[in-house]
């Protein structure tokens, strides 16, 4: 595969994703035209990569045909709830670049077990808006571990990315930015410090979207002083892939009104648009937002997006970082023990 040296590389996590797909061209639309771009598409299966790599050179044809002869593609196969293959995929980058400029972390992993359709009626009769921003209606399996022996949710939106970070910090340290896309459902309740891989957590996603939360504002300082820029964002409310499986047609249409309606009383958060909820993690990435505060995707009624800066509670954040760390110089000491020749940074 031909790669282009001297391009700015961009490795989005989640790129077969809605979010990942807008956010892939929000960026290269908002990039200037005076350097190459190679942009790293990653997946868990091949054929995924295959598939996205195609829609978004689509969209470029389509929509910006001044960057075809700009934009250089790669993939990265790797599933952040396997620890080997996050290690092989540190090799993949380490081995093929020597910088990478942007890096989304984009994981968004539940362990969903339906919906609970007499709550969600209730919850929609008293608050419309309550109903489709804060659910509770969504079920949720606990006791869910990966093969590593670790709360899977944890392992896939928070350690086993923190983890490739962990390994590719070097590549990110010439002003290298990483951009977490965290959530607007992520308060202190759902998380418990005494159940940090949310094993017994019945909100296991939401208290993972919690702990990137404190995980940013724990590590972010240092992280600078380190010469790499990270940045917390969150999308607001958008259509998602990852929950249609529990829907038909009515219902999911029906969803779709109540979004509607949710912005049309005033939400500012129900973006709907996978593209408008792209705009916060684009903006963190060309500079436009603060590492000090977690900004927010948001619109107008009529649809007109802007950023919003949200008050993050950040007790317990230095906490949750050394945790973090401590695991992660678990798994160096295990790698090593295992595999010759792996690079510990």
């Amino acid at each position: 595969m031909s790669l282009i040296k001297d391009s700015t590389k961009i490795v989005i996590t989640g790129t077969s994703s809605n979010l990942g797909f807008n956010i892939a061209v929000r960026l290269l639309e908002d990039l200037p035209n005076d350097k190459e771009i190679t942009l790293i598409v990653t997946s868990r299966t091949l054929p995924k990569v295959k598939e996205v790599i195609s829609d978004i050179k689509n969209y470029i044809i389509n929509k910006i045909p001044d960057k075809i002869k700009l934009v250089e593609f790669d993939y990265l196969l790797v599933d952040f709830t396997d620890m080997v293959s996050i290690l092989s995929a540190y090799y993949e980058l380490d081995k093929r670049y020597t910088r990478i400029d942007y890096l989304f972390i984009n994981a968004a992993q539940g362990v969903y077990g339906g919906i609970d359709w007499l709550q969600a009626v209730v919850e929609v009769f008293q608050n419309p808006i309550q109903a489709v921003t804060n659910p509770t209606y969504k079920l949720q399996r606990t006791g869910v571990e990966s093969a590593d022996n670790m709360g899977l949710v944890f392992q896939a939106n928070v350690f086993g990315p923190y983890y490739l970070i962990h390994r590719i910090k070097h590549l990110l340290a010439n002003g290298g930015r990483i951009i977490w896309i965290g959530s607007l459902m992520s308060h202190p309740k759902y998380l418990s410090f005494n159940d940090l891989q949310l094993l017994r957590s019945p909100e296991s996603y939401e208290g993972s979207k919690r702990l990137v939360d404190l995980l940013h504002f724990g590590t972010y300082k240092q992280l600078k002083k380190e010469g790499v820029n990270q940045y917390l964002v969150h999308p607001g409310i958008f259509t998602s892939f990852s929950f249609f499986q529990f829907l038909n047609v009515f219902t999911y249409y029906g969803m779709l009104a109540l979004f509607y309606l949710a912005r049309f009383l005033g939400s500012k958060y129900h973006n709907i648009s996978g593209y408008i909820a792209a705009n916060a993690p684009v903006a963190a990435a060309i500079g436009k937002t603060k590492q000090t505060s977690k900004v927010g995707s948001a619109c107008t009624r009529n649809g007109k997006e802007y950023l919003i800066d949200e008050e993050v509670d950040t007790t317990g954040s230095e906490d949750v970082a050394e945790y973090l760390k401590d695991l992660a110089n678990e798994w160096d000491a295990k790698f090593k023990n295992q595999i010759v020749n792996t690079r510990i940074p």
